[in-house]
């Protein structure tokens, strides 16, 4: 704790703000999202389908829209969006509360996601810009912070849930509201270096997204690092369905320490993992091996003659469980700041914000289609009576994925394109 505090106070107070303003994002929306589906199925009664709806929604609306957030953040600047996306996710947690139709609830849905593709790729782009040169330092710090939240918010969403989820809905809203009152009168206006080549307008728009569709390595670096957010992604689909098989109705609990084991892995090891790598490695490297580590991690579900649902193969399950879920935590933590430098780097330092959006859309959408071909593998592996194919799979994908970034970097594409400028629209 005290390196991290040290570590903390060396960056200015604007992103020491935003820092803990993830934290409080992260709290917020996880005291309140874990539970959305049991309120949904049992709390108001919907059909199955309509859960689904309402939870694909809010992922539809956030993952396709970080693009478009992204490029506001590059126009209008990082604080308003920041800002208008705290103030939106507030109206859209309130609506939650008392929302008791289908329609009142995708659009509270619709809303809370179109609220996180205005402020992530914003904060991204501000702590970016504000580091400077420390850009690794600075989003290793910035995970810890992330990865807290992740942490705190289901337990603090499950002791208010004791007494209602309206009053989860109300105190979530509370926490963005307070966010984006704070970040109105503390945190210092940042934008984009001045680009004379910019057009305005709808044209100047999609004359940006040209030149980032045209940007060879960026494309490449965002083919090769899709996988890594589909193996993290596992801890909610994999890994519960393997709960489920180990110890049936008592999953929940399980997958709570499965959750509470990768955020702390994350938040302990974050800061030693990243000085490790800054002392050995060069981001490629490193991000190299994170992705390794994260198939690797799979390699702890292959099934063994132990590895049955009752005794002694229940509790070497659950134990595979946890580690699986502590590597996946591991190689994500150690790849992500020099992820995020990448990004810049491969950007030119110019539509950072655009950038991280269209990023982070490429990995919504590898995990959309991706969780599709995970859940046939499994289907197939019960018809063949095969149960270690999907794990073999996810192993596969992640070593993968860990080669081809090893040869873009050795081939020389995780350089930046020499003509990042749009063309003239």
């Amino acid at each position: 704790m005290r390196r991290l505090r040290a570590q903390l106070r060396s960056f200015d107070s604007s992103l020491q703000l935003l820092m803990v303003n993830q934290f409080g994002i992260n709290l917020g929306f996880y005291m309140l999202m874990p539970y959305l589906a049991d309120h949904l199925a049992h709390g108001l009664g919907l059909a199955a389908w309509a859960v689904g709806l309402v939870l694909g929604v809010r992922n539809l609306s956030q993952q396709g829209m970080f693009w478009l957030g992204g490029t506001l953040a590059d126009r209008v600047g990082y604080k308003p969006m920041i800002l208008a996306g705290c103030g939106l996710r507030t109206a859209a947690f309130v609506l939650l509360a008392v929302a008791d139709t289908l329609p009142a609830l995708i659009i509270a849905s619709a809303v809370t996601g179109f609220a996180g593709a205005l402020f992530n790729p914003a904060v991204r782009a501000y702590i970016a810009d504000g580091a400077g040169e420390r850009r690794v330092e600075a989003f290793s710090c910035f995970n810890i912070f992330y990865q807290a939240g992740i942490l705190l918010g289901p337990l603090a969403g499950l002791a208010l849930l004791a007494f209602d989820f309206r009053l989860v809905c109300a105190v979530s809203a509370t926490v963005f509201g307070a966010l984006a009152i704070v970040q109105a009168r503390a945190l210092p206006a940042r934008h984009p270096a001045p680009d004379p080549q910019r057009t305005n307008g709808w044209r100047g728009i999609a004359a940006d997204w040209r030149a980032i569709a045209r940007n060879r390595p960026f494309v490449l670096f965002s083919a090769a690092m899709a996988g890594s957010y589909l193996l993290a992604f596992q801890t909610y689909l994999a890994l519960p369905l393997r709960a489920r098989a180990l110890v049936g109705d008592s999953s929940g609990t399980a997958m709570g320490v499965v959750f509470a084991v990768s955020a702390l892995v994350a938040v302990a090891g974050q800061l030693r993992l990243t000085d490790w790598a800054r002392k050995r490695l060069d981001a490629p490297k490193a991000i190299a091996i994170g992705l390794a580590v994260m198939g690797a991690a799979f390699l702890a579900m292959l099934p063994g003659p132990h590895h049955t649902a009752h005794g002694l193969g229940a509790v070497l399950g659950l134990a595979g469980l946890v580690a699986c879920a502590a590597l996946l935590a591991a190689g994500s933590a150690l790849l992500y700041p020099f992820e995020m430098d990448t990004l810049v780097r491969l950007s030119g330092e110019r539509l950072v914000a655009t950038y991280y959006g269209a990023y982070s859309t490429v990995a919504g959408i590898a995990v959309a289609g991706g969780n599709l071909a995970v859940g046939a593998v499994f289907d197939l592996a019960a018809r063949t009576h095969t149960p270690w194919l999907p794990w073999a799979a996810l192993t596969a994908l992640g070593l993968g994925c860990a080669t081809a970034l090893t040869s873009l970097r050795r081939t020389g594409h995780l350089h930046p394109a020499p003509a990042a400028a749009p063309a003239p629209a």
